[in-house]
């Protein structure tokens, strides 16, 4: 019935009777730009049922048509979750489209190909098993960002969720091939290249060894059988486990490169034919290069952890390409490419947006993977390793992820921003350097007089801070930058121990 609410929501134990009726959603899975939580540590089916009831009942407010696209990732829970989630949607009076197992964004292609406004895609991205999520968006290519999800959170955790009628199912066949077609388009290499394709077992395990060897590439194929026990290691092409075992694959099969994909396929990591780690944001100012030349005046997003070299590299100011600097996040990325008409957007995790004419705006890796075909098929006489060597040296760590919990890590941010303002507000330094701006935009940013500089973030996925650092200078002045941001970040209690480390 329309105007017919659900009741609050109650706060139950696992192996309860309640667990098996009432919903249970721990409000720290409503991220900034999506929806992520442990299960069912953190929420069970019935939790998932008023997400979708509050998705639908979102969707009725804004008045967008009552139609969306879901799909699911290759998880041996995630079309419990996906069930789930299109039953509440369904109460709300929704028409699902079930595309079935899916990439995200293939989910995303969906609402293109099928003239669809919305999007639910059930998904833990690049999180280990255990976690589950959405990723989800109205207005295509865009995904919610903290506005919608501050909305969405509110009508789910105060019960606002409404019954209507009108809700129905229908399953939609041939959009993986359709997806495969618009990928693949009508290009086929001209030049022999040999890439390994690696996709630690999961959800890309299906599509990336087909489009590559679609397009003429000869490959390499590295845990590609789809296994969602992960049982190398988890699909996570910013990880150094995954991107280590890549380069020993490219040194042992003498490849030309190699291509990683995470769990839900919207990131791509790159290695080269030298077996040298690419990370994503040099892979990026190396696109950024090639498309400036087809594209003079483009303008490139860069979130803030990505390197300076869009801002200073030489060959990008020739050719009029112009830099701007945004926040983190895949959703902050779309809207800022979408909102500016930039060209692309780049992030550091490896995702990339590649806005028209060469995508649609949406990250997708395997869009990436098929662009850096092509890009090797415009430069016949170069490797890969030519062209990271043909960019200004800079030296990076990895994103370093120190523990620190969701309920805190927002606070512990704020305090050490604060910290790091008023150091550069008294004059001071960092590795020996005068600081010549911190940018805030997300976390902080800090920029010495040589261009180096420093950054600390909270995490929107997990219960972490992100420390990234770059030096044009040397990798010792890097660790020293390193060095002085960490002893700032370790005056935190609540901060725990990293990741990995430089």
């Amino acid at each position: 019935m329309v105007g017919t609410k659900m009741k609050p929501l109650n706060t139950v134990a696992q192996n309860t009777w309640a667990f098996l009726r009432d919903p249970m959603i721990a409000p720290t899975g409503f991220r900034e730009y999506d929806a992520r939580w442990k299960y069912p540590d953190d929420i069970n089916l019935p939790g998932i049922t008023a997400l979708g009831l509050g998705l639908g009942t979102q969707m009725h407010r804004r008045g967008i048509k009552p139609e969306i696209t879901v799909g699911n990732d290759y998880r041996d829970y995630s079309l419990s979750i996906k069930n789930a989630l299109m039953l509440g949607l369904m109460q709300a009076g929704i028409h699902v489209r079930d595309i079935g197992p899916a990439l995200s964004p293939m989910a995303y292609f969906s609402q293109f190909h099928l003239d669809v406004p919305a999007v639910a895609m059930v998904t833990a991205s690049h999180n280990p098993n255990g976690w589950t999520g959405v990723k989800m968006g109205f207005e295509r290519p865009l995904t919610h960002g903290p506005d919608e999800m501050a909305e969405l959170r509110d009508i789910v955790l105060n019960g606002l969720g409404e019954h209507r009628d009108g809700g129905r199912l229908s399953q939609e066949s041939g959009v993986r091939e359709a997806y495969l077609d618009d990928l693949a388009g009508d290009f086929h290499m001209t030049r022999p290249l040999k890439i390994v394709c690696a996709t630690g077992n999961g959800t890309a395990s299906a599509f990336a060894p087909e489009l590559l060897r679609r397009i003429g590439v000869e490959v390499v194929p590295l845990h590609t059988d789809l296994d969602y026990t992960f049982p190398a290691y988890n699909p996570n092409p910013e990880a150094m486990e995954m991107l280590h075992d890549m380069a020993r694959a490219v040194r042992e099969s003498g490849a030309d490169m190699a291509l990683g994909f995470d769990g839900d396929g919207d990131r791509c990591g790159v290695v080269d034919d030298e077996g040298e780690e690419i990370f994503a944001d040099k892979v990026g100012v190396i696109m950024a290069r090639d498309l400036a030349k087809l594209y003079p005046g483009s303008t490139f997003v860069a979130d803030v952890k990505s390197t300076g070299l869009f801002a200073s590299d030489p060959e990008l100011k020739r050719l009029g390409a112009k830099a701007d600097y945004w926040k983190t996040g895949h959703s902050h990325m779309k809207r800022r490419v979408h909102e500016i008409g930039a060209l692309a957007g780049f992030e550091k995790s490896g995702h990339y947006f590649l806005a028209e004419p060469v995508g649609r705006g949406y990250d997708c890796g395997m869009r990436v993977a098929v662009e850096l075909c092509k890009l090797m098929d415009r430069n016949p006489g170069q490797k890969m390793s030519d062209l990271r060597k043909a960019l200004p040296r800079t030296y990076a760590t990895p994103t370093m992820s120190p523990h620190c919990p969701d309920t805190e890590k927002y606070e512990v941010l704020e305090r050490i921003v604060g910290r790091l303002t008023d150091l550069a507000a008294k004059g001071g330094t960092l590795a020996g350097r005068s600081i010549a701006q911190v940018v805030t935009v997300n976390g902080a940013r800090v920029i010495l007089d040589n261009g180096a500089w420093g950054l600390v973030r909270a995490s929107s996925n997990t219960p972490n801070l992100v420390v990234v650092c770059e030096s044009p200078e040397s990798d010792a002045e890097m660790r020293a930058i390193f060095a002085d941001i960490d002893a700032i970040v370790q005056t935190e209690d609540q901060v725990g121990a990293y990741d990995q480390t430089i």
